[in-house]
């Protein structure tokens, strides 16, 4: 029984703070997981951002709606999903995450929650679980399942490394030359084959 894990930003829907950085003309908030693997650190660092420019939640989720999965997304994830059992893991917010799974056909994401005052404003975050995609991929396999993982940030790589099999997907040079033992692919047609070789 084997269950494909993916990640959702950079690999099936643009990454969402550059979306908003290039919306609201701050290129502070471009930065994602592919350059800082601290994600407590990456948080606080953006949140501080948002809290000196006034903004809040309302103004991401209005950049939120107008984003569309990259082309080819849909179909591959209609695909996979139609070979092997599939889950999100994403380091995104379900406060940022339910426009973007409705495109995608509903898909089932696991992900983590902001803690947002009444005014809207962004005060924190919680994460659902430690090294969260590290953590479920051991949770699947402790019952019984085995895992495939693909992603495109250093914070997708415990689960690659954890997993019977791993891809990077659209990554960085950075990570790429970092970590020769995992295939690199740039091409859903590529990525779907490779998964599809373990199922």
């Amino acid at each position: 029984m084997i269950i494909t894990c993916l990640d959702l930003e950079g690999v099936l829907v643009p990454e969402i703070w550059i979306a908003f950085a290039d919306t609201v003309g701050i290129p502070e908030l471009r930065r994602t997981t592919r350059d800082e693997p601290d994600y407590d650190k990456l948080m606080k660092y953006r949140i501080a951002i948002l809290k000196e420019h006034g903004l809040g939640l309302r103004e991401i989720q209005d950049t939120i709606k107008k984003i569309d999965p990259l082309p080819g997304a849909k179909k591959f994830l209609d695909e996979l999903r139609s070979c092997c059992q599939t889950i999100i893991l994403s380091d995104t917010f379900s406060q940022f995450a339910a426009p973007l799974m409705e495109k995608l056909g509903q898909p089932t994401i696991f992900c983590n929650e902001l803690v947002v005052s009444d005014s809207g404003e962004i005060t924190g975050y919680k994460m659902r679980c430690e090294q969260s995609k590290f953590t479920t991929v051991k949770a699947l396999q402790s019952i019984g399942y085995e895992t495939i993982a693909s992603g495109d940030s250093f914070n997708d790589l415990g689960m690659i490394q954890a997993s019977k099999a791993g891809f990077l997907f659209r990554s960085t040079e950075k990570i790429i030359k970092e970590y020769p033992q995992y295939p690199a692919f740039t091409e859903y047609s590529e990525l779907l084959d490779a998964i599809k070789k373990y199922l």
